[in-house]
């Protein structure tokens, strides 16, 4: 299995800046690819980032330019750094790991989620 822990939530004026940390343990392959989803109040969850196991980016048009994922392999540490944060973008900010599982399926690993507030 594999653990994912969130850090770094909190409040911030619309404009300001956040960084997102998600701590990684346990059954760690390197085929393992990680994301950022949010869900706001009243609406569903939805991917804000993801960053391959090669290392390549994507992101919610919304969002692009503005924030920044970034895996540190050695740490097993995935960051979010979010600049420029609009009103929109409050919501409560999960990490996810897509990790291959012996039989061949990838599985889905969550964390607790942290909040972020913008106002």
């Amino acid at each position: 299995d594999v653990q994912l822990v969130e850090s770094g939530g909190g409040s911030v004026r619309a404009g300001g800046s956040l960084r997102l940390s998600c701590s990684a343990s346990g059954s760690i392959s390197s085929r393992c690819y990680f994301s950022w989803y949010r869900q706001a109040a009243g609406k569903e969850r939805e991917r804000v980032s993801l960053i391959w196991s090669d290392g390549n980016t994507e992101y919610l048009e919304s969002v692009k330019g503005r924030f920044t994922i970034s895996h540190d392999n050695d740490r097993n540490t995935l960051t979010l750094q979010m600049n420029s944060l609009k009103i929109q973008g409050t919501a409560v900010y999960y990490c996810a790991a897509d990790c291959p599982t012996s039989s061949g399926w990838e599985r889905r690993y969550w964390g607790q989620g942290t909040q972020v507030t913008v106002s």
